[in-house]
């Protein structure tokens, strides 16, 4: 994997809010909540040019996804739908909430800049600001009671360099000669397969691997249903189909990569001509022993909260062991989440 991971750019920042109101009730889907407050406030407070790409990208993102009222057709007629609200791969990503937080408690969740959006400077310059005016902000389109944006105090950031986490903002005081790089979260990381077998995997966040436009045709269906009140009707229950195999979780990977990493291609299989023949053959072996031994053996995937982007979450487990030579793989993939909506935190997971 190596050829991959000398070349994959990727920022991770690790956000402490300290709550500063006696009571404070967080989104039930603060991914999306932080995507809507921080994309206003950073589009606002840039120059006209560069604050008309953001507004661009957001008015494409809402005309495909904000008719709750749009015919099946419609969704399929809609082209050019950008991979997410920001014209930054940016993934937000909250950690286990609580449903309320009492003031000098932390919430917690981490920000990953992704493929050409990976510079410290984008954080500098687009979030930290943004993060500063959420804090304080007395604005009347996001006030309700006990909400989150304007009662916290930005506690401390954090940046991923291998398995630990430097500070870049302790007790609100900025490091400005701390430099962050695009390859510094892979430092003294193996993704070398380790000796103990996995047969268990949980979903920490939904997961959607239907194909981008099937997945806008199905969140409409989801938000027509929601809107007339109907959502009994909604699929619950996954089907067999749906489920994922440990080899289309590596071919999403795979897909994700095609987009973050600096090909002149950006398909699937120009990442996987980065492998040299002995880093495919494993991987290949490993697969066909999957197919012909099967893979399921029980899980409890169940459709996504309502309102919540991706469309199944839970656990599976598979009747063999995870062969070692796809664990450095899911590991990768874990890390850069997988499948549609990455930017509100979907499609990342545990093995057990």
């Amino acid at each position: 994997m190596s050829p991959i991971i000398e070349t994959l750019p990727l920022i991770r920042y690790l956000i402490v809010w300290r709550i500063n109101h006696p009571l404070v009730q967080p989104p039930d889907d603060l991914a999306n909540a932080l995507s809507t407050v921080l994309g206003t406030l950073i589009a606002e407070r840039l120059p006209s040019a560069e604050a008309r790409e953001w507004q661009k990208t957001r008015s494409a993102w809402e005309k495909a996804y904000g008719a709750a009222d749009a015919a099946p057709e419609d969704a399929f007629a809609l082209t050019a739908v950008p991979a997410s609200p920001w014209p930054l791969d940016v993934v937000l990503y909250p950690y286990p909430l609580k449903s309320s937080y009492g003031e000098g408690e932390k919430l917690v969740w981490e920000l990953k800049l992704c493929g050409a959006s990976a510079e410290h400077g984008v954080f500098l310059e687009y979030l930290l600001p943004a993060f500063e005016a959420a804090a304080i902000t007395t604005d009347s389109r996001w006030k309700v009671t006990n909400g989150l944006w304007g009662h916290f105090d930005i506690q401390a950031v954090y940046v991923a360099r291998g398995l630990q986490w430097e500070p870049l903002v302790t007790d609100g005081k900025l490091d400005l000669n701390y430099r962050a790089t695009p390859t510094q979260w892979a430092e003294e990381r193996a993704f070398e397969s380790p000796d103990w077998a996995f047969r268990r995997l949980t979903w920490v966040t939904p997961f959607d691997f239907a194909a981008p436009a099937t997945a806008l045709y199905l969140r409409l269906q989801q938000q027509k249903r929601e809107s007339q009140k109907r959502r009994r009707h909604q699929q619950t229950k996954i089907s067999d189909g749906d489920i994922p195999t440990l080899e289309g979780i590596v071919h999403a990977l795979m897909r994700r990569l095609a987009t973050l990493l600096p090909l002149k291609d950006a398909t699937e299989e120009a990442v996987w001509a980065l492998l040299p023949d002995e880093m495919q053959a494993p991987l290949w072996e490993a697969f066909n022993i999957l197919q012909q031994v099967g893979q399921h053996r029980q899980h409890k995937l169940q459709a996504a909260p309502k309102g919540r982007w991706g469309r199944w979450v839970g656990w599976q487990t598979f009747a063999t062991p995870t062969p070692a030579a796809l664990i450095p793989y899911l590991e990768l993939a874990s890390i850069l989440h997988v499948g549609n909506y990455t930017h509100f935190g979907c499609g990342t997971f545990t093995l057990q």
